[in-house]
C-alpha cells in the first residue's frame, strides 16, 4: 500500500468480525510503530496487547465513564491495546527536570505519533483500529496491572474490520494552511 492511499484510507473502525488477532500479529504491527519518532529518541511508548476477554470486558464496562461507544468498541474487537508511556522520561532531562516549558506535552505528542503509527500499520495489514480517549486512568491501570510509572495515553480496539466507513468531510487545505 502507498504511504498516501494508507493515511487517507485508514478509518476508525468501531465494528469487527470474531476472527482473531495473535500476539505475531501485534508484534509485527509494533515492530514498525517503533520508529516512530520520539524527543531525543528517548523511546519511551510501552505497548500492552489485552487479549483476554475478561480484561477486556472489565475495562469496556468499568473504565470507559460511561461512555457507551468505548463500550460497545471494545466489547466489540477481539483484542485491545493500551499505549503507555513512560513517566517523566519525555521532555525531561536525565536528572527529572523538564526540557521545555511544556511540561509533561512531550509524553502525549510522542504518545499521538506512536499511536498513528501503530494504527497506519495495523491498517495495511487488513486490520481495523480507533483510539479512544475517554476512560478512567487509574480503573484501566488497576484492571490491567499497567506497571508504576507508566501513563496511559490512549486504548485502541483492533481486530479485522465488520465495517467500511465513509471518510468524514474534510476541510479544504486552504482552510488548515496559513501561509506567511
Amino acid at each position: 500500500m502507498e504511504l498516501k492511499e494508507g493515511i487517507k484510507g485508514r478509518r476508525s473502525i468501531r465494528k469487527f468480525t470474531d476472527e482473531p488477532v495473535t500476539k505475531e500479529q501485534i508484534e509485527e504491527i509494533v515492530e514498525v510503530a517503533r520508529y516512530a519518532p520520539t524527543w531525543k529518541n528517548c523511546q519511551s511508548v510501552r505497548y500492552t496487547l489485552i487479549l483476554d476477554k475478561g480484561i477486556r470486558d472489565r475495562i469496556a464496562n468499568e473504565a470507559v465513564m460511561g461512555f457507551e461507544w468505548n463500550t460497545k468498541s471494545i466489547m466489540n474487537a477481539p483484542a485491545l491495546i493500551l499505549v503507555c508511556t513512560v513517566d517523566k522520561r519525555s521532555g525531561y532531562e536525565r536528572d527529572g527536570s523538564e526540557s521545555t516549558s511544556k511540561g509533561e506535552h512531550w509524553q502525549s505528542y510522542d504518545a499521538g505519533l506512536a499511536s498513528e503509527a501503530f494504527c497506519l500499520a495495523a491498517h495495511d495489514m487488513g486490520l481495523g483500529t480507533v483510539i479512544l480517549g475517554i476512560y478512567d486512568e487509574a480503573k484501566v491501570k488497576e484492571i490491567a496491572g499497567v506497571a508504576e510509572g507508566e501513563k496511559i495515553s490512549a486504548l485502541i480496539p483492533i481486530g479485522r474490520p465488520a465495517e467500511s466507513p465513509e471518510a468524514p468531510k474534510r476541510k479544504e487545505v486552504a482552510d488548515l494552511l496559513r501561509v506567511l
